[in-house]
């Protein structure tokens, strides 16, 4: 890869781009010419070369009942099939499906063939003990094989599973168990995740105990550290004792393409969670294509994406797309701290990973660790089976780009710096490493087939070098289909009225190259904060800090961070006297610990400041952009003329603890 100009150009090396899947400009162009020629076509051949249907489709989109848009609706299949039989049938019953990591260091290896025994056996059980076709599953586990054989197993029989996080509260899980109408949930006793063993059963039974969790029929209980943990006779059963005596051949249920495949709960505007809902076919697709374009994945690659299964990055490219590929890939359970920070580069050693996709926050955090700790500076490991880098979860720093680039990639593997949200299903606006030259800090260009622009707030597509609103112009197979028992909020967040119902809304800020039309992203325009690549809402965040007796009031707002893209900066007002010096660091912590309680540690906000008030307009509304700029350490130069009171921002700004 060669540095072209002043502006930090990398064009793609020769020996990647002639080996590569996508080979080249011209390819590119070729694809989306044919997308912008017959757009259903081109999906269409697509869904027909890369999914095995048990019935083909006929009909490719249905627009009639806009923005609820069907893809492939008349044609069967099953998610699980295409991840494990094809590929025994295809000769690769031995192959290595997963290679596992845990904690502590100790590595194991699942092949093809066993991991369909593995999910045939669940699925077997959950069939026996009622779980039918359409039943939504929670799935609260760490990240293990079993996570993947407990959403594969869902897949094959036609249930509907839901993952949440690992790190989530008991009141986020049982909201999202409410919410989905869930009849079964899985979990563990416990996670092992630096060196310490953390609950996980005692957190589910808190969540069940809660109310609104009566749809609960069963709980399964994977014994993975080992404590003693409450079993409730009748509703818990220990994994082992669950699949005792099933068979390992399990017929697929064959389903609709349109078929729910799954819920994940992302954070909205709002206090309350939303499902969004994904389809199985389109949604595969997409996670296929990606796999083969986006990561070029070949038969021999050894991939790595190190997201949790919690997140839909665990989803696509964990659970679905690397196993629908055939290919090979490492899935860790510990963070990339422990023992020290040089675990990712010793594991990509150890593995001979040759694909390493991680988030920008992983990546700065290593920054600083190598800067301090130079033993585990990756240049002290062998890295050099690596031959593409991606980044995933928020825009990756032109700084921290370069030192990926560098210092892991060597200065010779490509870097997909991947946009794409819960509600897409895979990737939307990325380099593909045979074809973009890069520059650090954008995503480059769409996807084969995605129309992506940037338009104004009346839906205008802007000139190149303008920046706006992120929108897609064409609905695409892997999209969200809808809110899971919130239609309206669905046509509300992402079709808006503002644009005639017509623009998928992103929620993201971007603008264009003037000169190379490359897609850079600048933010979000909604009330959703991105904290190490995880989506959060304001006002849940603010509901959990109500919440506890001492607080009356609170507003919530990012502020960009090095290390986590963005920081969670919260201004409360108390019921008592705003408290200072140790005194306000004790509150601090205090109201730290309980919004980490209520909705789980990533939530914790990293700066709390106290007023006697927040700045309100006269009409009471809470001027935000104003606590922006004091969250970020701006002078707020703003007008302030509408503010009921303005003396309230000298306070806010001195105050910080």
């Amino acid at each position: 890869m060669s540095q072209a100009d002043s502006l930090q150009v990398f064009t793609p090396p020769a020996d990647f781009v002639s080996q590569a899947t996508i080979s080249g400009m011209e390819a590119y162009r070729a694809l989306c010419a044919e997308a912008e020629k017959d757009y259903a076509g081109f999906w269409a051949r697509l869904a027909r070369e890369h999914l095995s249907w048990k019935v083909p489709f006929t009909r490719v989109l249905d627009e009639s009942n806009a923005p609820f848009f069907r893809w492939f609706d008349d044609g069967v299949l099953n998610v699980s099939y295409n991840c494990l039989d094809r590929n025994i049938e295809a000769g690769l019953g031995d192959k290595t499906a997963i290679i596992f990591e845990s904690d502590d260091g100790s590595v194991s290896r699942i092949s093809y063939r066993e991991l369909l025994a593995r999910v045939s056996r669940f699925a077997n059980a959950l069939k026996a003990s009622g779980v039918r076709k359409g039943d939504r599953v929670v799935i609260y586990l760490p990240m293990s094989v079993e996570g993947v054989v407990a959403m594969q197993a869902c897949a094959r029989i036609g249930a509907t599973h839901s993952v949440v996080f690992g790190g989530f509260s008991a009141q986020s899980l049982r909201d999202r168990i409410n919410d989905a109408g869930a009849v079964f949930l899985i979990t563990a006793d416990g996670q092992c995740r630096g060196g310490k063993a953390l609950p996980l059963k005692p957190i589910a039974d808190e969540a069940l105990a809660m109310g609104g969790c009566e749809s609960i029929k069963k709980v399964v209980v994977w014994q993975r550290t080992g404590a003693d943990c409450a079993m409730q006779a009748g509703r818990d059963v220990f994994w082992g004792d669950f699949v005792a005596g099933q068979s390992d051949v399990c017929e697929p249920e064959w389903v609709e393409a349109e078929h729910p495949l799954f819920l994940l709960y992302t954070s909205g505007s709002t206090g309350k969670p939303k499902g969004v809902q994904h389809s199985t076919g389109g949604y595969l697709l997409h996670a296929v294509l990606t796999m083969k374009w986006t990561f070029d994945l070949k038969p021999d690659d050894v991939f790595w994406c190190t997201a949790d299964i919690g997140w839909v990055t665990g989803h696509t490219y964990i659970a679905y797309g690397p196993l629908a590929c055939g290919g090979t890939q490492i899935v860790f359970e510990g963070v990339p701290t422990y023992p020290d920070a040089g675990r990712f580069w010793r594991m990509v050693q150890d593995h001979k990973a040759s694909i390493f996709y991680t988030a920008p926050t992983a990546v700065r955090s290593l920054i600083k660790a190598a800067e301090a700790t130079p033993t585990v500076h990756p240049r002290n490991y062998d890295l050099s089976s690596l031959r593409l880098l991606g980044s995933v979860g928020e825009p990756i720093n032109p700084a921290a780009w370069m030192w990926f680039y560098e210092n892991v990639g060597g200065s010779r593997c490509p870097i997909v710096d991947t946009f794409w949200q819960t509600e897409t299903g895979g990737h939307m606006i990325t380099p593909l490493p045979g074809v973009t030259p890069l520059v650090p800090g954008s995503c480059t260009l769409p996807f084969p087939g995605i129309q992506a622009a940037v338009v104004d707030e009346t839906g205008t597509e802007l000139d190149w070098g303008k920046g706006g609103i992120l929108v897609v112009k064409r609905p695409w197979p892997a999209m969200i289909r809808t809110i899971w028992g919130d239609p309206e909020r669905f046509k509300r967040s992402y079709y808006p009225d503002d644009f005639a119902g017509q623009l998928y809304l992103a929620g993201d800020g971007a603008m264009r190259d003037a000169q190379t039309g490359y897609f850079t992203i600048t933010g979000r325009i909604d009330d959703v904060l991105n904290v190490s690549g995880h989506r959060m809402g304001t006002m849940e965040i603010e509901s959990a800090l109500v919440s506890h007796p001492l607080v009356a009031e609170a507003a919530v707002v990012g502020r960009p961070d090095d290390l986590t893209g963005e920081a969670i900066c919260a201004f409360v007002v108390l019921k008592g006297v705003r408290p200072e010096g140790d005194a306000a660091k004790k509150v601090i912590k205090d109201l730290q610990d309980h919004v980490g309680k209520e909705i789980g540690p990533i939530a914790k906000p990293k700066d709390i400041r106290f007023g006697e008030n927040l700045p309100k307009t006269r009409s009471g509304k809470i001027m935000r952009r104003l606590l922006r700029s004091l969250a970020k350490g701006e002078e707020v130069t703003q007008d302030t003329s509408t503010l009921e009171n303005p003396a309230i921002l000298d306070q806010l700004k001195r105050n910080v603890a």
